[in-house]
């Protein structure tokens, strides 16, 4: 998937290193893992736009296109797709770094994370209380 001149989508949300720990007994970085990495990124970028607390409610369209290796540096991208009165939608893309060199950047994974805004209760809470100039 490395694609002459591609660039990640959004905004660096996250970065961290993919340690053996976080590998099955083949040594296969887990898929969940990665997922849950997204679900960060994702996350962190919803409760910015929501002004506090959000919860994920749904992801779609996942898109697993490459592994991840112990010791690759995995950054995630948060573009934001979607504004509701209560939810936000979020493209995540994973982008490795192989070996730790910004010039071998490759694409792994990609998924949309849908987040609703909750008040102290958990309760969904408009975004913006100016909904009408959104």
């Amino acid at each position: 998937m490395t694609v002459e001149n591609a660039q990640p989508r959004g905004q660096l949300a996250i970065r961290t290193l993919a340690m053996p720990s976080d590998t099955n007994p083949n040594g296969d970085v887990f898929g969940g893992w990665l997922m849950s990495q997204m679900d960060i990124a994702g996350g962190v970028t919803a409760e910015w736009v929501a002004s506090g607390r959000v919860a994920t409610v749904a992801v779609q369209a996942m898109k697993f296109h490459r592994p991840v290796n112990v010791g690759d540096v995995v950054c995630c991208y948060a573009d934001i797709m979607r504004i509701g009165t209560t939810s936000i939608t979020v493209l995540v893309e994973v982008w490795v770094l192989r070996k730790r060199d910004e010039n071998n950047r490759v694409k792994v994974t990609e998924g949309e994370y849908t987040y609703v805004a909750i008040d102290d209760q958990g309760r969904p809470r408009p975004i913006r209380d100016d909904q009408s100039e959104a």
